[in-house]
């Protein structure tokens, strides 16, 4: 159901270009008619309001049950700085954060995590920006386990583009919590954006696109 805040949502990142609509293609090899690349977040402003979105949905979910923000490199990395920064501005929730390198850094401390140390036992979320069909986890997940005995219980993402991954009938974020035990959590997912087109008659020719691409690989 499209909510309000939801609404506020999609606009948000349609007035900052990041929800797009047109013909791309995905990290999977996907042609999809939208795309959302939080890349195009550039402006205080932009980054300091998404990171109250997130903020809001890590407060509502799992409250300070938590030791640790991990952003992936390298769009997770500005999302998991701006919701460390929203947390402990709007709810006083004042968690540490870190990221990593691409490439491992071979001088100085060396190491390809950059902020926070993870520690044994510690429990870590991850701040991602959305997921198709699960690679960037699979990535991301030997970079934490490597670091430390940590423990990965929830994930947080702008978009559930709810698509199947590597088991049939499956979607990526169903595999994600059965094969590592992650709950994901989302701001809105492929339907929320379906219904809002619904309502605006200039985007009236993407719709059967939408629909023709959730019919293919989408799994409700």
């Amino acid at each position: 159901m499209l909510t309000p805040a939801k609404k506020e949502f999609i606009e948000f990142m349609m007035s900052a270009d990041v929800l797009r609509f047109g013909d791309f293609v995905t990290k999977s090899g996907r042609n999809t008619p939208y795309f959302v690349n939080t890349g195009n977040y550039k402006t205080g402003l932009q980054s300091s309001k998404l990171g109250e979105f997130y903020a809001a949905m890590v407060k509502e979910t799992i409250g300070e049950d938590f030791d640790a923000m991990f952003g992936p490199a390298y769009k997770g990395i500005p999302l998991a700085t701006s919701v460390a920064g929203a947390l402990a501005r709007t709810y006083g929730i004042d968690k540490p954060f870190f990221f990593n390198r691409k490439e491992a850094k071979d001088h100085g401390e060396g190491g390809s995590l950059v902020g926070y140390k993870p520690a044994d036992g510690d429990r870590i979320v991850i701040i991602e920006d959305v997921i198709t069909a699960g690679t960037a986890i699979r990535e991301t997940l030997p970079v934490l386990y490597g670091a430390a005995d940590v423990k990965v219980t929830d994930m947080f993402i702008s978009v559930n583009r709810c698509e199947v991954g590597q088991t049939p009938g499956k979607t990526a974020v169903m595999e994600v919590g059965e094969e590592f035990g992650i709950r994901v959590h989302s701001l809105i997912d492929v339907r929320d954006i379906h219904e809002y087109l619904q309502g605006q008659a200039e985007y009236a020719s993407i719709l059967p696109l939408m629909e023709s691409y959730m019919e293919k690989y989408c799994v409700f």
